[in-house]
């Protein structure tokens, strides 16, 4: 299984977002990792439908949506229409967690779960076998730019061996705070996506540091 970078395009250019899209289409970059967040299940906004019905006219690459939403199920046919090829809900969001993953790969998508800083890996024992990617939130949901915290690297760990004990095809993906610093004591972990946000768009030559990242982790 080979190791992908995913920018966030929460940390884009809004102002000019056909740009940076096309930054990522033309990089090292694997995936585009796109955050819908509700100022409910998060205290942020950052963008709705039309917004990601755009980045999907101008993407060539694989579409990673991160939902930060309330209430997730009644939206994942919308998802899927708008151009989606991972969705992925949050766990302390869904009350029907199995359902909802169900529904979400009989609308034509893979199925991932995220999990807050706080919530434990031992949630996922019973539906590991069914997810096609895990996001372990390195830094507290709803705003980008954010220090990663360090007890990732141990929540990752146990994962990789939950996985493995169950012989699950799952993906690990961090979210937050990557940067050339901690990018391969991540991988060495077990992790295998690396979402960057800041880190890339905030960088003086974001191709480069996307190069740099793919390098570190190849």
């Amino acid at each position: 299984m080979s190791n992908l970078i995913a920018p966030s395009i929460l940390a884009a250019d809004f102002a000019n977002l056909q740009k940076d899209i096309e930054m990522v289409n033309n990089s090292e970059a694997d995936w585009f990792h796109i955050d819908i967040m509700d100022g409910v299940f998060v205290p942020n906004i950052s963008f709705g439908m039309p917004v990601l019905k755009a980045i999907n006219k101008h993407a060539t690459k694989t579409i990673d949506v991160h939902l930060m939403i309330v209430n997730p199920d009644q939206y994942i046919q919308t998802f899927s229409d708008l151009g989606a090829d991972i969705l992925t809900v949050h766990y302390e969001a869904c009350t029907h967690l199995h359902r909802t993953i169900q529904a979400i790969k009989a609308a034509g998508m893979k199925a991932g779960v995220a999990l807050n800083p706080h919530t434990p890996i031992a949630v996922l024992e019973d539906i590991i076998a069914d997810l096609d990617l895990v996001c372990i939130m390195s830094v507290n949901p709803g705003f980008g730019g954010q220090s990663f915290i360090e007890n990732t690297y141990k929540k990752v760990s146990q994962l990789r061996h939950l996985i493995e004990f169950t012989e699950s095809s799952c993906q690990i993906e961090i979210d937050g705070g990557v940067t050339n610093k901690n990018a391969n004591k991540l991988i060495e972990a077990g992790a295998n996506v690396l979402v960057a946000g800041s880190y890339v768009f905030g960088a003086e030559n974001p191709t480069e540091t996307i190069a740099d990242l793919k390098n570190i982790i190849a």
